[in-house]
């Protein structure tokens, strides 16, 4: 592994919310310890109002917050990867993209809240079970004894947080 900070990227198809706010949940949480960024296989437009919303809410700083291509880093001068988490859910047969490299990689699959229909209000629920889900993995993660762990340990302890389900309290 590298020196601290750590640079996690997370990647979804679009980019306009689950790994928005994965990126905003580790920037903030990861006690300066990880950088967290965001991209997306095939971004939209701009962000999704209610991810602005929902971390806006929740005092999160949203200046950073735009839909982008996960070319992006793939180019000279982009920040090295530690890690790159997927978060698109696998079990909605959506397209998850790869990320090629040496990073330590895992799924954590998140139901797209985009998707999900129904009222304004059933749709900001979605969103806010989205979140409770990705802050809890960047919680079990950011605990992990990183120095401690080899590669072989530190892969099983990335999948088993991808299998975690957030608490309900």
């Amino acid at each position: 592994m590298t020196s601290q900070p750590y640079n996690v990227l997370f990647l979804c198809t679009g980019n306009s919310a689950r790994s928005l706010m994965a990126e905003a949940i580790l920037n903030r949480d990861g006690m300066g310890q990880f950088r967290g960024f965001s991209a997306g296989s095939h971004p939209g437009a701009s962000p999704h109002p209610y991810t602005l919303d929902l971390l806006r809410g929740l005092s999160h700083d949203t200046a950073f917050a735009r839909s982008k291509s996960w070319d992006e880093f793939a180019v000279p001068g982009a920040p090295r990867m530690d890690f790159v988490f997927t978060v698109c859910d696998d079990a909605a047969a959506e397209e998850c993209p790869h990320w090629p490299g040496q990073p330590m990689s895992a799924h954590w699959g998140i139901p797209d809240p985009v998707k999900v229909d129904g009222s304004e209000a059933v749709r900001r629920v979605a969103f806010v079970d989205a979140y409770r889900m990705l802050r809890s993995r960047i919680s079990l993660f950011v605990s992990l004894p990183l120095g401690s762990l080899d590669r072989i340990a530190l892969q099983r302890n990335l999948d088993g947080i991808g299998k975690s389900t957030a608490k309900t309290d």
